[in-house]
């Protein structure tokens, strides 16, 4: 199975942020696992680099943060079919539909925590918990 991770969820668990850490991180140790295997899109990556650095301050540190990220997770690129599709989407905002329509080319559902940006999401769109809970079911 494969799933696209929001840069929301990926932010929750480098910052810690509460009360969201303890189900990113189980996204973590669950892709280290290879029960699934955890994509980010490039626009995610370059997304990330932008909020890390800037509550880190430090080229450096977030680098390395994004070396974990890239043993960790799967780099997928958004292709021109995306975005063309993304154009015609039901969901309003185009980085949102770009993003359903790079996981619909690639076969993948979507976790995230804004759950309300994907309802007409034409891929499987899941909260992390519910995500785990499918996980451990399906194991």
């Amino acid at each position: 199975m494969r799933a696209i991770i929001d840069t929301c969820i990926i932010i929750d668990a480098l910052q810690k942020r509460e009360p969201f850490t303890a189900d990113a991180e189980k996204i973590f140790l669950a892709a280290a696992n290879m029960h699934f295997t955890g994509c980010l899109t490039a626009k995610s990556v370059t997304d990330i680099y932008y909020i890390m650095h800037r509550s880190l301050h430090s080229n450096e540190q977030v680098r390395k943060s994004l070396e974990s990220l890239f043993q960790l997770f799967e780099i997928v690129d958004s292709a021109a079919i995306d975005c063309k599709r993304a154009l015609s989407s039901p969901v309003s905002d185009f980085e949102d539909a770009v993003m359903i329509e790079t996981a619909a080319r690639i076969e993948a559902c979507i976790i995230t925590r804004n759950m309300h940006d994907y309802m007409d999401a034409a891929v499987p769109v899941y909260l992390p918990s519910e995500f785990l809970k499918n996980l451990a079911e399906d194991s």
